[in-house]
């Protein structure tokens, strides 16, 4: 019998996802999600941690069948009618919980898919044949417990899961302005100085976020949309390459910027 080929080490992402709405706008952000999708290796399964899953502790997906969660409000009917029936895996969401050691894991059987989580996907894994687990978010720890939880989720990469985090670098809905197509000068300034700093692999003071400076209280008003950076920065190996898309700030004060780590 012919020995299996190994399986390649999958390449981490964080998105930023944004507006719900990109679920169904054929936009560029959208395209963006689609083409980085299209150039990476299909993933066995799919592990998420998005910012609209917050608990204390920190829980994991078990359902076999994830219901599509619409948390959200004040958008068209469309949007609540779309459903992305991924399928979950309930096997590896214990191998998960097994390797997270920083605090037991508290198994979930009846929470769904988030929009974080499944506005993205519908877009990068249409047919929603990927099996989906979302970890979620315990806000409360600082950004090295995050950082750190993530390293331990490392040996599923080498199983041909993809990692992804998402959230935005910059969220500060309170002064959002619709109107704007871009982002204020201290959003893109904040954002051009996380790059920097992910480029040069100084996780450091990102993990230690609150030590970035006074534009980092704006843009991070509250930390649940930001430590999902952490997750997908706590999984890079040494020099393993980065690039980012979808390199945008808009309506003021939401940063769109992804990053994927690893692939070729």
């Amino acid at each position: 019998m012919q020995a299996s080929e190994p399986t390649r080490r999958m390449p981490v992402l964080f998105v930023g996802h944004g507006s719900p709405m990109n679920a169904l706008e054929g936009n560029e952000f959208r395209r963006g999600w689609e083409e980085t999708a299209a150039r990476l290796p299909k993933p066995k399964a799919v592990v998420c941690v998005s910012a609209h899953w917050e608990t204390p502790g920190v829980s994991i997906t078990t359902a076999d069948r994830p219901e599509t969660i619409h948390d959200f409000y004040g958008f068209p009917h469309k949007l609540f009618e779309v459903r992305y029936p991924a399928p979950g895996d309930p096997e590896l969401a214990r191998r998960a919980a097994d390797l997270m050691k920083e605090e037991p894991v508290r198994l979930d059987g009846s929470r769904g898919l988030d929009h974080g989580c499944w506005s993205v996907l519908r877009g990068m894994y249409p047919d929603a044949d990927v099996p989906t687990v979302q970890i979620s978010l315990d806000t409360s720890r600082p950004g090295r417990f995050h950082y750190a939880l993530a390293r331990e989720l490392a040996p599923l990469r080498e199983q041909g899961v993809l990692i992804v985090g998402s959230g935005d670098i910059v969220h500060n809905l309170g002064i959002m302005d619709w109107r704007k197509i871009d982002g204020y000068d201290w959003a893109q300034r904040f954002n051009d100085e996380v790059k920097k700093r992910i480029a040069a692999r100084e996780h450091q003071g990102l993990v230690d976020y609150e030590t970035l400076g006074p534009e980092a209280r704006l843009a991070i008003p509250t930390p649940e949309h930001y430590l999902p950076l952490l997750y997908a920065l706590g999984l890079q190996e040494r020099d393993e390459p980065i690039a980012f898309f979808n390199d945008q700030t808009v309506m003021g004060s939401v940063s769109m910027t992804c990053l994927s780590i690893g692939a070729a």
